[in-house]
This record gives structure tokens, C-alpha cells and sequence, in this order.
């Protein structure tokens, strides 16, 4: 990568590609490309953010919170590039047993079983999780000791002892250690959360924003996003 060195690009991304763009940000650099200033909130905070008038080169948002920023003229149309797929898994605490989730069935057990199950507020993985547990019809036996994280990453509430079971994407999950994930919900019960980025309308640096976006686009990046638990 090359690009003019003078001030970063300034990236608002959502917490599931932290792994990956802090990983970039160290990259880029050292191969005499851009430095990259980059800040991390879930996709809802991150709408909420930009909507207030935070300033960012780049954004880094789920596929449907992209397209809202497009919509309200906050984000270029063109620009918009597809980074990465991710899927909701769940976590324990590093030592602790696996409880079996590879079933509807096992699910509902494994989620009534734990003592309290950690899951995010705004995140995606948090309104998937949420309407899970309606559709499992345990909504009500689950939230009555559920840790509701406002923002960051639910397995750091294992490390605590707060609960013993986390739901978050998982390469978000992956990014807290003392953990172990156990795997992914069953993919018949979830949609994968596409991850795309685009350019801010109001961008300082539009060659060089444009000149990361298709980096992270590209075939070199891609073993970064697998390394970090995310499906390029």
C-alpha cells in the first residue's frame, strides 16, 4: 500500500472487524502504506455517532447500517464495498465445559442450564440473540439473569464471573482472552451479519479513503479477516 502520510485515515468501524483492522493498522504502516486512526462501538452506537455529526473518513457497518448511511447521504453510494460475513457463536470461560449447541434442542438446554447468559444491547449479534430466545420461547427465564452488556465485548464478563455463557459474533468474541469459543449457533437459527464499508460524503481524504477501501477489499487482507474469526 502507498499513500501520503501526513494525517491518518480516520475509521469508524464496528466492534466485530476490531481484530482485523487493529491488526491492518499495525500492517499498513510498515509496508509504507496509510496510518490508520481507528475507533470502535457497536453498529447501532456507531449510526447513533454519525447522526450527531462525528467526523470519519471511513465506516466499517453492518450491510443494513451502510445502507442507511447512504440513504441519509452520510456515505457514498459507489464506495460501498463488501468486507466480510460473521457469524453469532457462544463462549465459556477458558477450562470450563462445552455444553452441546449444535441443536435447536441442545441450545435451549444449554442457554436454560447457565447460570447467566451475557449478551450486547446494540450489537447484532444482541437483536439476533434477542429474537432467538423469543422464538425458543425461554425470552422470559433467560433475561431474569442475563448480564445485558450496553457496549464492547460480552466475553469479558466470563473472565469476570458475571456469567458462564457469552453470545457474540465471533470475532468478537475471539478478541477477549481467558475464553474458549464453543462454536457457532446453528446456522439453520441465524443469518450471517455481512460487515461492508464506504466513504463518508464528508471525508478529508478521499483519495486515500478510497485507496483503503480497496485494500480491505482485496485478496491480501482476506487472511487477516479468517484469522480473526470472519469469513472474508
Amino acid at each position: 500500500m502507498n499513500g501520503s502520510k501526513d494525517r491518518p485515515v480516520r475509521v469508524l468501524s464496528t466492534l466485530a472487524l476490531k481484530g482485523a483492522v487493529v491488526r491492518l493498522a499495525e500492517i499498513c504502516p510498515a509496508n509504507g502504506g496509510v496510518r490508520i486512526d481507528a475507533d470502535f462501538a457497536p453498529t447501532l452506537a456507531l449510526l447513533a455517532r454519525l447522526r450527531g455529526g462525528e467526523a470519519a473518513d471511513l465506516v466499517i457497518l453492518t450491510r443494513e447500517g451502510l445502507d442507511e448511511m447512504v440513504g441519509e447521504g452520510r456515505v457514498i453510494a459507489e464506495s460501498c464495498v463488501d468486507l466480510a460475513r460473521s457469524y453469532v457463536g457462544l463462549a465459556v470461560k477458558a477450562g470450563a465445559a462445552h455444553p452441546d449447541i449444535g441443536s435447536e434442542a441442545a441450545l435451549r438446554t444449554a442457554l436454560k442450564a447457565a447460570r447467566a447468559v451475557a449478551y450486547s444491547r446494540l450489537g447484532a449479534s444482541g437483536i439476533l440473540f434477542a429474537q432467538l430466545i423469543e422464538r425458543l420461547g425461554i425470552a422470559a427465564e433467560i433475561n431474569a439473569r442475563a448480564v445485558i452488556v450496553p457496549a464492547g465485548f460480552t466475553a469479558e464478563r466470563l473472565v469476570t464471573g458475571e456469567a458462564d455463557l457469552a453470545v457474540q459474533q465471533i470475532s468478537e468474541l475471539k478478541q477477549v482472552d481467558g475464553i474458549e469459543v464453543i462454536g457457532p449457533i446453528p446456522l439453520d437459527l441465524q443469518t450471517p451479519a455481512v460487515f461492508s464499508a464506504g466513504r463518508m460524503t464528508s471525508a478529508q481524504r478521499t483519495d486515500v479513503a478510497d485507496h483503503l477501501l480497496r485494500y480491505l477489499a482485496s485478496a491480501d487482507v482476506a487472511p487477516v479477516l479468517r484469522a480473526t474469526g470472519l469469513e472474508p
